[in-house]
């Protein structure tokens, strides 16, 4: 009795200290917090009542024997009436200072945090001092071509940027970048052509984190790498049929995401391995989450996009569904970004393997499921995975990462 009103004015004390910190509060709690006080008065009553009843006389007469022993176990009774409410009250409290910190979200600590940023002490970075054609508001760069998708993520071809501005832009945030590369089996041949082309023309002057997981980490090519870019070899399985190696690679990704690739990178880069850097490719291809215009696609109409369409798998999308349909050899984001959707889509390959099911086009089908209902924040066209068996175009005024030439029934047996 001596602590239990000390532990009730605790409840009484919290909300008026709580409105001074100006912290969170949810109002749930607020009621949660009344009713806890509501108990807890209660149970002291009753034990104050308990206390003077106890020393009443009892209204019937009995011996001196029995009289004690009714005493001794009213006594008995009080105490243990008495630590089953401080129990009780012990628990309400902790119970809602648990809520409490269950409700102080990460959200509101960083709001809470933002106030204590000294804003006068912030400090900007200027762009220097760059020569360049001034654009114009009222034409297009490019004619020709769409550089814009409806949900306003720009489509990135030659001359609709310039690329000393963007570059400067991002060298102020000092950022890394990996690039992801899988060269399973008889894959492994393309490695060192893919990794020299790599060092002449992708992200010059940028930290590079090179990727390669094999099943033949002695095979991986020793070479001479520029300052600032390194070379990492992850163990992959050599699995018999090739569509396993390709739906893999979801997996593979978002496990080392969680546990390597976030301490080193900023943004991922992830590419097949039988291809070419052919030109330059930088930091225009980054963003949230970038995905690549198939290159016999980009001009197909919806109701003729290799998407499933079966509805019993995972990656089916219905027919009046879809914007346009992209490529797995060739995409790109943040950490985080890719790490979402490297999560959906290895979960659907999952659900569909435990069906029976196998997706049309494996990796690639989920990747474009994914796609639908999470736009990309940038697209990128053909220039940036085209095959040269397909010819030539007339938009493509650049081909930045073509495939090399090669038998697939030979590479895939």
């Amino acid at each position: 009795l001596l602590w239990t009103p000390g532990l009730v004015a605790v409840g009484r004390v919290a909300l008026p200290l709580h409105s001074e910190l100006s912290l969170p509060w949810d109002s749930t709690l607020k009621t949660d917090l009344e009713e806890i006080r509501r108990v807890s008065c209660s149970c002291v009553i009753s034990m104050v009542l308990l206390k003077t009843v106890t020393k009443e006389k009892p209204p019937f007469t009995v011996s001196d024997k029995v009289n004690q022993d009714v005493s001794v176990k009213m006594k008995n009774f009080q105490k243990n009436f008495q630590k089953c409410c401080g129990f009780l009250i012990i628990f309400l409290l902790v119970f809602m200072v648990f809520s409490w910190l269950h409700s102080f979200s990460i959200s509101r600590c960083q709001s809470y945090i933002t106030k204590l940023i000294d804003w006068d002490k912030l400090q900007t970075t200027s762009l220097p001092n760059l020569k360049y054609a001034k654009p114009s508001a009222l034409q297009l760069p490019r004619t020709d071509v769409n550089i814009l998708t409806p949900w306003l993520a720009p489509i990135i071809w030659e001359g609709t940027y310039n690329y000393d501005i963007i570059n400067e832009q991002f060298k102020q945030g000092n950022h890394s970048i990996g690039l992801i590369v899988f060269a399973v089996k008889k894959y492994i041949q393309f490695l060192p052509e893919f990794l020299r082309t790599a060092e002449l023309y992708f992200m010059v002057g940028h930290k590079v984190h090179y990727y390669v997981f094999t099943d033949q980490p002695e095979a991986v090519p020793d070479i001479t790498l520029k300052t600032n870019r390194f070379l990492h070899v992850a163990k992959s399985e050599p699995y018999k049929r090739w569509q396993d190696v390709s739906m893999q690679r979801m997996e593979s990704i978002h496990q080392h995401i969680s546990n390597w690739f976030y301490k080193e990178v900023d943004y991922l880069v992830c590419a097949d391995s039988d291809m070419k850097f052919n030109d330059y490719v930088g930091v225009e291809i980054l963003d949230e989450l970038v995905a690549t215009l198939h290159p016999a696609h980009y001009g197909t109409k919806r109701n003729h996009f290799p998407y499933e369409r079966r509805e019993i798998s995972e990656a089916y999308i219905p027919a009046d569904e879809g914007d346009f349909y992209y490529m797995a050899a060739f995409y790109a984001g943040t950490v985080k970004g890719i790490y979402k959707m490297t999560r959906v889509c290895y979960d659907g390959i999952q659900k569909d393997r435990e069906k029976g099911v196998e997706a049309v086009w494996q990796e690639e089908s989920h990747f474009n499921k994914y796609l639908v209902y999470h736009k990309p924040t940038k697209v990128l066209s053909p220039e940036y995975i085209w095959d040269n068996d397909m010819g030539n175009r007339a938009i493509l005024k650049n081909k930045r990462f073509i495939a090399v030439p090669k038998n697939h029934n030979e590479i895939r047996n």
